[in-house]
C-alpha cells in the first residue's frame, strides 16, 4: 500500500485570502434572530390602552372637593386640612353616607405628584370608592 503525501517539490506558500463565508453565514443567523426576537420584546403583554375623552361631570353639593396648592398644601373645599390624618378622619365620616359622595381632586399644574398622592391614599384609607379629577378642558380648535 502506497500513500501519496506530495513531493518535496511543491511549493508550501501561506495563503493571503480569508475566507469570509463563515462569518457572513453566521451574521445572517444574528440578523434572523434579532428580527423574530425585536417584536416580542417591543410589545410583551397586549394593552388596549383608554382614549382621551372629555366628560362633562355635574358638581353636586355633597361632592367632596380636596385641592393641592403649589406648596403642596391640602384643602378640603376651601378650608386648609392640617395634615393627612386629619384629612382621613373628615373622610371616614363622608365614606359612611349614603350614597357616598363622590371625592373630586384638583391639582394645580405647578404642584408635585406627592401632594394628589397623599390625597389618593387619603381616600382609600377611608374606603372612598368614588375619586376624580378635576382638569382645564382644553382650548377648542387646537
Amino acid at each position: 500500500m502506497a500513500m501519496n503525501v506530495g513531493s518535496a517539490d511543491e511549493d508550501d506558500g501561506v495563503m493571503s485570502a480569508i475566507n469570509t463565508t463563515p462569518l457572513v453565514d453566521v451574521m445572517l443567523v444574528l440578523l434572523i434572530i434579532f428580527l423574530l426576537t425585536i417584536p416580542v420584546a417591543t410589545v410583551s403583554v397586549p394593552v388596549e390602552l383608554p382614549k382621551e375623552t372629555i366628560e362633562a361631570r355635574e358638581t353636586k353639593p355633597e361632592n367632596v372637593i380636596l385641592s393641592v396648592d403649589k406648596g403642596g398644601a391640602l384643602f378640603w373645599h376651601d378650608v386648609r386640612v392640617a395634615n393627612v390624618d386629619a384629612l382621613v378622619e373628615r373622610l371616614k365620616k363622608v365614606s359612611v353616607q349614603q350614597p357616598q359622595p363622590e371625592v373630586q381632586i384638583r391639582g394645580d399644574l405647578d404642584a408635585a405628584y406627592d401632594g394628589v398622592g397623599r390625597i389618593l391614599y387619603a381616600c382609600q384609607r377611608a374606603g372612598i370608592t368614588k375619586v376624580a379629577f378635576i382638569t382645564e378642558p382644553p382650548a377648542r380648535g387646537g
